[in-house]
């Protein structure tokens, strides 16, 4: 039975060699290649959009391209739409999706995510001489201008408010401002980015949920080093400054906690 048990042995260690052979190969092609390929909209401002001159650029460009050049290599942006983005991993595609990608569950089960480097939250938006809302409660019988499916017209319903419905954030800040709603439930981001462009829009924060939802850079499962450079990536652009000086031109802020 020796034949056998060194047969078997031999099959062991030829298995962990193809194993070993792989590990690490999408990393060392992108290397390889100078290149690393990565799936975007193109129509998510602020995180990736086209500017009047044509040219893609967002938060999310930007981080991209400081992530390349941590990783020593170029990017390549490969545009489609938000429906099939993600499922242009399994074809191969591109190497990366970086595209305000949250980490859920059910994507984890099926992809490997990056650590969170967007961190946004659900806030409570009123007029900015509103005394009389505070907190989520406050919105009881008060009018909350919503995309009537979302989660954030679902969290006004909850809290008592009537809601109005509007076809986004644009829509829901001019219902506010005109008077015609007495507040609005948004992404803590799409706030920022207003603010950002309208510093004196007469509008504020007056409440924000505590729990925040991550964003990651998502990419094919099973390729640890791959995320393991892009994570030592993150962690470098955010200690160098490159992160801070990126959120602040499209934020005012840090984004990433």
């Amino acid at each position: 039975m020796k034949w056998l048990k060194s047969l078997i042995v031999a099959g062991t260690l030829q298995a962990l060699a193809v194993t070993a052979g792989h590990a690490g190969a999408n990393l060392d092609q992108i290397k390889q290649a100078g290149v690393i390929k990565v799936g975007t909209e193109g129509t998510y401002a602020p995180f990736t959009y086209h500017d009047a001159s044509g040219a893609l650029v967002g938060f999310d460009v930007e981080i991209a391209k400081a992530i390349a050049d941590k990783l020593g290599v170029k990017v390549e942006f490969l545009e489609g739409k938000w429906d099939g983005l993600i499922a242009g991993l399994d074809v191969k595609r591109y190497d990366a999706v970086i595209n305000e990608v949250g980490i859920t569950d059910a994507r984890k089960a099926k992809y490997d995510f990056s650590d969170p480097y967007i961190a946004s939250k659900a806030v409570l938006i009123v007029r900015g001489d509103n005394t009389d809302i505070k907190t989520f409660a406050d919105l009881k019988g008060k009018k909350s201008a919503q995309s009537l499916t979302s989660n954030f017209g679902k969290l006004a319903e909850a809290n008592g408010a009537e809601l109005v419905g509007t076809d986004g954030f644009d829509q829901s800040i001019q219902l506010l401002l005109t008077g015609r709603a007495d507040a609005t439930i948004n992404d803590s981001l799409s706030f920022l980015d207003f603010k950002k462009h309208k510093p004196d829009a007469n509008v504020k924060i007056a409440a924000q949920e505590e729990n925040a939802d991550y964003s990651g850079v998502i990419v094919r499962k099973g390729d640890p080093e791959l995320v393991a450079a892009i994570n030592k990536a993150l962690a470098d652009i955010k200690a160098d400054g490159t992160y801070k000086k990126i959120a602040d031109t499209y934020f005012g802020q840090d984004v990433s906690k």
